[in-house]
């Protein structure tokens, strides 16, 4: 198995960023997708893509893709497969799974047909009638988009936004693969000075400062595929020793954060403790309206808050145009701003100089560009 089909799922807006990120890392045959990008390679680049993947949502294994219109083309297609060649006589292998647009929409009947199919492929193969699945879980995972079933298996466990450095967070956290999207897009140097006045738990600055590190975000957690049979603990080790060589010490990167609420602030230094970036990270307590842009040549990421209540909506809104009054563009200073608000622009003040649509969870968002003189 030494070319090993891939499927990465991603944030929407965030496939292009993703795909970059696999070719810097050595993968050559890859495709964005709506919502993830396609890729292959052996089992050394399938831990890699798990260790040091900023962008992508997990790395499952495809398996195999078919047309099925009905149950019956459902199990015929995946009984088909050659499940053996990753599941042993032992294993578990939990299913789950979505349908979109097909004739197949029941998701719990996709589920036990698909369950039911593998049990009797893996029966003939092994031989023996009961699965105990009592060894390393493999957990299946199905996509039906348009009548095409793709079958897949998960080799992440948690999502690769669990870094694990964020055991807690504040009650709007933004999620680490749309803070490093944001980070990617306004681009962190091993020089950069970056300022966050609404910080939370640090998210954004943790993650900004991982990449100008060049810290595989991966590093420091345990991925399921390190259970599986099939994958040697060689391509592991020697991939975590590769992303430990890359990491840059001593490098020039401030991060600022700023927020009027102190246990975000302690979370944001617990959270850089963790994720071995404390000294590139300091933090204040203070209010946007106290919030000072340096003369010098910075950067500004942030994630304001927002309200969905109407009183929310309008103290946003004047938040909003603090932000606008405080933020002084040009001459290397840069902000990107996300918010959901369809009229942020007009409470900042100022028409974004480039925009690009993301999505912090289900909620639409649009990451707002400023970085031309005023």
């Amino acid at each position: 198995m030494e070319n090993i089909k891939l499927v990465a799922p991603c944030l929407f807006g965030t496939e292009s960023i993703a795909a970059d990120e696999f070719r810097r890392m050595g993968f050559s045959d890859v495709v964005a997708e709506n919502g993830r990008v396609l890729l292959s390679g052996d089992f050394n680049m399938l831990a890699r893509a798990n260790i040091n993947s900023r962008f992508a949502e997990r790395i499952l294994i495809n398996v195999g893709e078919f047309t099925a219109l009905s149950f019956t083309d459902l199990f015929d297609g995946v009984k088909a497969l050659p499940w053996e060649n990753y599941i042993g006589a032992k294993d578990a292998f939990p299913v789950n799974g979505w349908s979109i647009n097909s004739e197949l929409h029941s998701i719990p009947d996709c589920q036990s047909i698909i369950k039911k199919a593998i049990v009797e492929r893996l029966k003939q193969k092994y031989n023996i009638s009961w699965f105990e699945e009592t060894g390393p879980e493999y957990k299946i995972r199905f996509s039906i988009h348009k009548n095409v079933v793709t079958m897949m298996i998960d080799t992440s466990g948690e999502g690769l936004h669990k870094r694990g450095y964020r055991r807690n967070s504040n009650s709007a956290p933004i999620k680490e693969t749309l803070a490093a999207s944001m980070c990617d897009l306004a681009r962190i140097f091993p020089d950069t000075k970056l300022y966050d006045p609404f910080c939370g738990s640090g998210t954004i600055l943790i993650e900004a400062a991982q990449m100008a590190m060049k810290m595989a975000p991966g590093l420091r957690r345990y991925f399921a595929a390190e259970r599986f049979s099939f994958i040697p603990q060689e391509a592991w080790r020697q991939e975590r020793m590769r992303a430990q060589d890359l990491i840059l010490h001593n490098i020039d990167f401030e991060g600022f954060g700023f927020d009027i609420d102190d246990a975000a602030l302690d979370l944001t230094k617990e959270n850089a403790a963790k994720a071995g970036v404390s000294k590139y990270i300091k933090v204040a307590k203070a209010d946007i309206k106290d919030f000072k842009m340096p003369d010098e040549r910075c950067l500004v990421i942030t994630n304001p808050p927002y309200g969905e209540r109407l009183l929310d909506v309008r103290e946003a809104e004047q938040i909003y145009r603090v932000m606008g009054e405080k933020f002084h563009i040009g001459a290397g200073r840069k902000a990107f701003v996300i918010s959901p608000h369809d009229e942020f622009e007009k409470h900042f003040g100022k028409t974004a100089d480039k925009r690009r649509k993301l999505y912090n969870g289900m909620i639409k968002c649009q990451l707002f560009m400023y970085f031309k003189n005023n």
